[in-house]
């Protein structure tokens, strides 16, 4: 059997097992389906049992969402095709990921975009989030919220990162993200497309020499078992989208969607209080488990990658959010 072969029929019990699920629900009770690649332990994953909770409040019983973590419907580009063929409801990803969908996402991956998290919170919450979260319904994906992914940040196996000399020849894992990818060869290093389910086992034998990631994601996969340096030189400051379903956004009534909606906001809001004290928790507990933790000058990594905005010279609609983006406050 084919490579392709075996994704096509993968994909067909993906859509099969979701749609007996969804035969087998009550006709009086709507259920959401939610798939996401986070373990239960993750604060994104918590924050999306908050909206569970916000949605059956505000619905009296009426929709209720049923989450399906962990990959147990496949990784977060399938999540997405998923979505907009109407085989699933709502999905969480990267707005790395989603730029392979959605191309204006692409301006998230540039590297040192935001001052600070303030200054992102202030973007994404503005009336260029609420737009940026329209952009995908040509897709059949519509954006819902965004929610706080932290800051990425470089950790490796046998040495750490503190000027961007050190990423020199080193085989880093990156998402499927063309950003991520011209970022890492800007700074010397060889990117290294791996899943994230995949990625434990390549760094425990040695097909890529590190990766880059937030402080929970770093903690939750247990690869700070691996890799003994964490480098906090907080290179992109990438949210995470939550997405609904065209297909499933027009099934809905006025009154289904204002709740959807209202719950979104709200989970968003407890969201972030969770990631902050993730954070915090994380760090304490690598550095509990012998990691070195290393603040490098972002200034020389900044000035390394500055030339990935040349992609963009032809992209006009990009360069324009760059500019709307660093005029913010």
């Amino acid at each position: 059997m084919s490579l392709y072969q075996y994704r096509i029929q993968k994909l067909f019990f993906i859509i099969l097992s979701v749609v007996l699920i969804s035969c087998s629900g009550s006709k009086k009770v709507k259920v959401l389906r939610l798939a996401h690649i986070l373990d239960t332990q993750h604060p994104v994953h918590k924050s999306m049992e908050i909206l569970g909770e916000r949605l059956a409040k505000k619905s009296n019983g009426k929709l209720i969402l049923k989450i399906y973590p962990s990959s147990q419907l496949g990784g977060e580009r399938e999540c997405l095709e998923l979505l907009q063929i109407g085989s699933l409801d709502i999905t969480k990803v990267s707005a790395a990921v989603l730029e392979n969908f959605i191309p204006e996402y692409r301006v998230f991956g540039i590297p040192y975009l935001f001052r600070d998290r303030s200054h992102a919170f202030s973007v994404l919450d503005g009336k260029l989030g609420e737009e940026m979260l329209t952009q995908g319904e040509k897709f059949r994906l519509r954006g819902l919220t965004f929610y706080d992914a932290g800051s990425r940040s470089f950790y490796t196996k046998k040495k750490p990162i503190t000027t961007p000399q050190d990423l020199e020849s080193k085989k880093i894992r990156v998402m499927k993200s063309n950003m991520a990818i011209d970022m890492v060869n800007q700074l010397g290093g060889a990117p290294t497309l791996v899943s994230w389910g995949e990625l434990y086992t390549a760094l425990q034998q040695g097909v890529v020499d590190g990766a880059e990631n937030n402080p929970p994601s770093f903690y939750t996969s247990k690869h700070y078992e691996i890799c003994k340096y964490y480098s906090l030189d907080e290179h992109t400051t990438i949210p995470d989208v939550l997405l609904i379903g065209l297909d499933t956004w027009e099934r809905l009534s006025d009154e289904e969607k204002k709740w959807v909606q209202e719950a979104s906001t709200e989970s968003k809001i407890e969201q972030r209080k969770l990631w902050a004290a993730s954070e915090k928790k994380s760090l304490d507990a690598v550095i509990e488990a012998g990691v070195q933790i290393t603040r490098p000058d972002k200034s020389l990594f900044e000035q390394k990658t500055q030339e990935v905005i040349t992609t963009f010279k032809d992209q006009s609609e990009v360069l324009k959010l760059v500019k709307i983006i660093k005029s913010a406050y």
